[in-house]
């Protein structure tokens, strides 16, 4: 039980991996071009180093240790060899997915449970082609699941409620915040909830009713700063002398009021979109540079996020 085996070894396989070595456990990182699983453990040492410099490496085990349970395959059987769990990272394309799981499933016993990274495909269409799907579930995480430590665990209609309990353990145990869908769903939970803020905070701008920089402040220096340790449900519990029964007597109808003047899904491709994009392209131009430099701020501020939220 102390085998977990990645496929693919671009960015969140590595994350994965580092992720699972932080817990303790031994990663085999497969990749099926010649030579690349090996080249992301190249890159995860620099990142450990790194981290252990900054003392944000995670788990009790110093960099050298972890790299030490870390080993690359270009071989599938090889890879697979003494798993318990498998998570897939493989390109977000349902047919790629599903032939994945297809030759996985041929190798390992059936015991092992096989755990897919995708954030927008519902598990009944990735497992498609596996026999047994009571071992099969979504673990999808967020982007970069090192600093954002949720993963959202979503079962195949198949799957067995043990797989559900030792994944959620064993996502505890590496240091992530699991949540559990009870069942499948367009989008999952995340997704859902980002989508209907995007969709307002678009029609906000596109109405000509706030900018860009503006509406990424009211998250950044407004909603986002309670929703980094507290989510909505708590925060209008919180929100009223008497909780939450009390805040919807109070608030219920304005928040219905309001939902009711929604407009409809916007479009985020026409003539106004373009507006929209060359707004945001003003604040941060979207060549490669300025995009790289504007995520690894974004990570570093992240890091020092996920270090506050530790110390409390």
């Amino acid at each position: 039980m102390k085998i977990i085996t990645v496929i693919g070894s671009g960015l969140i396989g590595r994350s994965w991996a580092m992720v699972f070595v932080g817990g303790g456990f031994s990663v085999k990182i497969y990749d099926n071009q010649p030579g690349q699983a090996a080249k992301a453990i190249t890159e995860i040492r620099k990142q450990l180093e790194e981290l252990e410099e900054a003392g944000m490496l995670r788990g009790e085990l110093t960099s050298t240790q972890q790299l030490a349970l870390l080993s690359s395959y270009d071989d599938l059987a090889q890879a697979l060899e003494g798993a318990f769990f498998v998570q897939e990272c493989v390109f977000e394309q349902l047919e790629v997915k599903q032939n994945v799981f297809q030759d996985i499933e041929h190798l390992v016993g059936k015991d092992v449970i096989l755990s897919s990274s995708t954030s927008c495909l519902v598990p009944s269409n990735v497992f498609s082609k596996v026999q047994n799907r009571s071992r099969c579930l979504v673990s999808h995480p967020v982007n970069p699941p090192y600093y954002v430590k949720l993963v959202e665990l979503v079962p195949h209609p198949e799957t067995a409620a043990t797989v559900m309990d030792t994944t959620h353990a064993l996502m505890t145990k590496v240091g992530q915040a699991p949540v559990c869908l009870k069942k499948e769903i367009d989008g999952f939970a995340l997704n859902r909830v980002q989508a209907a803020i995007i969709a307002e905070s678009w029609r906000l701008v596109q109405d000509g009713l706030i900018s860009v920089k503006d509406i990424d402040l009211v998250m950044s220096e407004g909603l986002g700063m309670r929703y980094a340790f507290i989510g909505p449900m708590e925060t209008m519990h919180l929100n009223a002398p008497e909780g939450l029964e009390d805040y919807m007597k109070r608030y219920g109808e304005g928040i219905s009021r309001v939902l009711t003047s929604f407009g409809p899904v916007p479009d985020f491709s026409g003539e106004g979109a373009k507006n929209i994009i060359n707004e945001m392209c003003e604040l941060i131009p979207s060549d490669r540079q300025h995009l790289s430099a504007r995520m690894e701020r974004r990570d570093q501020l992240l890091m020092g996020l996920a270090k506050l939220k530790k110390e409390h």
